[in-house]
């Protein structure tokens, strides 16, 4: 099957049989090999879980080899509230034939994303059919309050995690983020990355494995 992005797949090892799937989402003017890298690890762990790492939808005008799930050019919040509107439909779009090629359900799934793809994995956690299995997001934010709150359809857990000396995303978000989800009756777990800037340190990704096969009952 041809999935409406363009998909890193690493599927398990000597035709293990797939129970789970983590889809990763990378950050502004990344792709989906840079985000890959954290499957170098995990797949060791999580041996019945196929990771999917797709190309954002459009190419990213800051750097022309790497894509983008919404523009970040103009400084209008508005316009980037609408695009990353766009971004989600083709993500639930994505997530649906990914079900359906891997006969699985939303509480098989697990969502991660970096930077841009964790504020989009958060909107798709919480705008799905159904809860998914958890998301966890790296030096994300959530992209508008008011309107994710009216859109809410559902509850999926999540955990957030965030450097303390992001110069890209402020910590702040990450407070900002865990006050708004408590507030809608979200569980969220967050961790502060000491002496950690905008990237997923050796530390984060070990609390979001840990965390993984905590919710896929590894």
């Amino acid at each position: 099957m041809a999935f409406c992005l363009k998909t890193i797949i690493i599927k398990p090892e000597n035709d293990i049989p797939i129970k789970n799937a983590i889809i990763l989402l990378h950050g502004y003017g990344g792709d989906g090999k840079d985000i890959s890298m954290l499957s170098l690890n995990w797949k060791r762990f999580l041996t019945n879980t196929i990771f999917l790492c797709p190309d954002a939808h459009e190419r990213c005008p800051v750097n022309p080899n790497g894509f983008q799930w919404f523009d970040l050019t103009k400084e209008d919040s508005q316009y980037i509230l609408e695009q990353s509107i766009k971004a989600e439909k083709q993500l639930h779009q994505f997530i649906d034939e990914v079900k359906k090629e891997y006969n699985l359900k939303n509480s098989q799934i697990c969502l991660c994303g970096f930077s841009q793809g964790c504020m989009m994995s958060i909107n798709l956690g919480l705008t799905s059919n159904e809860n998914l299995n958890c998301i966890v997001g790296f030096s994300g934010k959530i992209i508008n309050k008011d309107n994710l709150s009216r859109r809410k359809t559902s509850n999926t857990k999540m955990l957030l995690l965030h450097g303390d000396i992001d110069e890209v995303v402020p910590s702040v978000n990450l407070l900002e983020a865990k006050d708004f989800l408590i507030r809608n009756d979200i569980e969220v777990e967050i961790n502060m990355i000491k002496n950690c800037g905008h990237h997923i340190s050796v530390e984060a990704s070990s609390l979001a494995l840990e965390y993984i096969k905590q919710n896929f009952k590894i």
